[in-house]
This record gives structure tokens, C-alpha cells and sequence, in this order.
């Protein structure tokens, strides 16, 4: 893969304090063998036990044309946490799994981030908790966000930054979500869409760059097209509305249309930009790891960017859209299947609530 050849400097122009002494410059590590680059390491997973399938909600609501909903939504099945199952605990599963498979010591790691929609707890941010669970000494940063289906790639541009700044060398990436918390059981819409899941992301710091070309977009105007307008500071009076008319009793609404809408729109651009900055064309990238929402968007977007099938695979069958889990349980896929080999140029893309999407250059060692 290309890379950028253009080297970044600090300046700044507040005045000096004078203190008597020489002042002592900071290191320019450009260009030495201190920098470091981000490379996505091992990944571990975890699923809810508890397995919902698309012949259940036949069996619960006769009404329910489920082969048309399979042939729109791709999903046979999804995986729903127990009532006392929260995030966090889905999210400790999966970094306990990577450390046991990879041998990495939890007191090796330097900053942990939480990607999540539905923390345990409004305060305190529910990083500090995993922490004290994972067993991360008390040096490691740690911190909360929130971003739902963008959520991985924004992930990896902070782990990114940490490691090239020299503040970290090896961080964990966990993302978690129970949006099945937020949906109504007769809810035909979401039910048969979301499942929850999590999954831990080792970032660690490299000698050769793979992670490059980071493109970010935020569009607060379609915040009504999915939202939960409950449970948070805003009075309900003054809460956010849907979009359009909510037809379920779900804490959770969602407006299809405008999401593929959005997504159609916006997506292919965003692509186009990211290769841009490395003069490559769409066909230069081996393989496309979308944000797993829908088997009709994704098709939808496909014909849209002009892609074959097989460098845009499809993995929604058994796990369902897990929001922020979808590309590492993609990514965990592909390198099982061996579908996704070292030296393949991906594209990583995720996008969805908010409006919120980010996009980046990848290549796989």
C-alpha cells in the first residue's frame, strides 16, 4: 500500500516563560525509530447464549411474513442478552477471550476504549468498570463513547492517534451493544433486525503503517431518524421527535427509508475521498468491510459503488446488525475463512445513527 511521505510538526506561537535555564526541546520523532504506527491486531468476540430465531418469531406472531423479512434483513437468527446481561458484561467475555488466546497480560495494556449505546450506567462511564473487571492497572487510560454503527473505525482512529502520538503502545478496542433492551417484543421492525454482541479489538503498535486515510462524517440533522428520545437529561416536552410516525411501543425508533437514503448518498463519496488521497481507484481495494445493517442496503450499496459480490461480504445470517460489533465480528470472519489474507488492502467502513460515518484505508498483516 502507498504511503504518505508528508511528515507533521508542532508548532506554536505562546510566548516563552523564561526560567534561568536552557530549555530543553522536546524529541522530533518524525522520522526515527521511536514512531510508531497502529496495526489491528488479534480479535475475540462473544455472543449472547441465548438464540432467537426468525422460526420463534413465526411461531410467536403467525401474522409475521418472515421469508419476506429474510430476504430483505438477510438475518435468520440473532443472539439476545438475559435480562441482567448488560454491555459491560458481554464486552468482559470478549476481552477475556483475547487474552487467553493470545496471551497478552491485561497489565500490558496502556489505554482502553468502550464503544457503546447502552452503557450500565449514565455515570460513571462504564470503561472504569471494565477496567477494575479486566484487571488493567491503574495506569491505563480508559473512557466511554458513544457512536453506535461508526463506532469501530472511530475507535481505530483514536487507537491510532494514541500510538503514534507515543502515548500508548498496545491498546484494546472494545465495542458492545444490547439495543434488544431498547425494542418491544411485537416490535416487527427492529426485532427482527438487531442482535446483541461484543467484541475486543487488540490495537498495537507496528513498524510499517497499515491503518491510513481516516475519512469522518457527522450529520446531526438525521438525529430523528434513529433515536432513543427517553431515559436521558432532555425533558420528554422538549425531546427530539421520529421522523416519522412511530407505528411500535419500542424505546428504540428507527426510519429505514432514510438511513439507505443516507447511506446511499453519502457512503460512496466518502469512499471516493478516502482513496483520493492515495490516487486509487475503487477497484485498488481487495476487499470492502461495510457496517453489516441490512442485507437490502448493503445490496443496495454495492450496485451503487459497482462491486462484485465477493469483495463485499455479507455476514448477517446468524448474529444479525450488533451496531458497533458488526466489522470486528466481520473482520474475525474473514481472517477465519482465510477469505481475508496479509497483504489485502480493505476498505473499513461504518455508518448509521447519528448521522455519524468514518471510513479508513487498511491493509491486513
Amino acid at each position: 500500500m502507498a504511503h504518505s511521505s508528508k511528515a507533521f510538526l508542532l508548532t506554536s506561537d505562546a510566548p516563552v516563560r523564561r526560567t534561568g535555564r536552557t530549555p530543553r526541546p522536546f524529541a522530533h520523532r518524525e522520522g526515527d525509530s521511536v514512531v510508531k504506527y497502529a496495526q489491528i491486531g488479534a480479535i475475540a468476540t462473544h455472543l449472547p447464549e441465548r438464540v432467537e430465531t426468525n422460526d420463534q418469531l413465526r411461531a410467536e406472531f403467525p401474522k409475521w411474513d418472515m421469508d419476506l423479512i429474510y430476504s430483505k434483513t438477510g438475518i435468520a437468527q440473532r443472539h439476545i442478552a438475559e435480562a441482567d446481561e448488560c454491555s459491560s458484561d458481554l464486552g468482559v467475555k470478549a476481552a477475556q477471550k483475547l487474552f487467553a488466546k493470545t496471551g497478552v497480560d491485561p497489565e500490558s495494556i496502556d489505554f482502553l476504549l468502550f464503544c457503546t449505546q447502552t452503557p450500565d450506567y449514565p455515570l460513571p462511564t462504564t470503561a472504569c468498570l471494565l477496567q477494575q473487571r479486566l484487571g488493567l492497572k491503574t495506569s491505563t487510560g480508559a473512557f466511554d463513547f458513544n457512536l453506535g454503527c461508526s463506532g469501530f473505525v472511530y475507535g481505530l482512529s483514536m487507537g491510532n492517534a494514541l500510538i503514534r502520538s507515543g502515548m500508548a503502545s498496545r491498546v484494546l478496542l472494545i465495542t458492545a451493544e444490547t439495543y434488544s433492551k431498547f425494542i418491544d417484543r411485537a416490535d416487527r421492525s427492529l426485532r427482527t433486525i438487531f442482535g446483541d454482541g461484543a467484541a475486543a479489538t487488540l490495537i498495537e503498535a507496528v513498524d510499517r503503517q497499515a491503518l491510513t486515510s481516516f475519512v469522518f462524517g457527522t450529520d446531526g440533522t438525521g438525529a430523528d431518524t434513529l433515536i432513543v428520545n427517553s431515559g436521558g437529561a432532555r425533558p420528554a416536552k422538549d425531546a427530539i421527535q421520529p421522523r416519522r410516525r412511530r407505528r411500535w411501543d419500542s424505546k428504540l425508533y428507527m426510519d429505514g427509508p432514510s438511513l439507505i437514503a443516507f447511506t446511499l448518498e453519502m457512503i460512496p463519496k466518502m469512499i471516493d475521498q478516502a482513496l483520493q488521497r492515495f490516487e486509487l481507484t475503487r477497484d485498488d481495494v481487495d476487499i470492502y468491510i461495510m457496517h453489516q445493517a441490512t442485507k437490502k442496503m448493503l445490496d443496495q450499496l454495492r450496485l451503487r459503488l459497482g462491486l462484485e459480490q465477493e469483495k463485499m461480504p455479507l455476514m448477517l445470517e446468524n448474529v444479525g446488525n450488533t451496531v458497533s460489533s458488526t466489522i470486528p465480528l466481520l473482520i474475525e470472519d474473514l481472517r477465519k475463512s482465510g477469505r481475508l489474507r496479509p497483504g489485502m488492502r480493505a476498505m473499513l467502513v461504518g455508518f448509521g445513527v447519528g448521522y455519524s460515518w468514518a471510513g479508513c484505508l487498511w491493509e491486513e498483516s
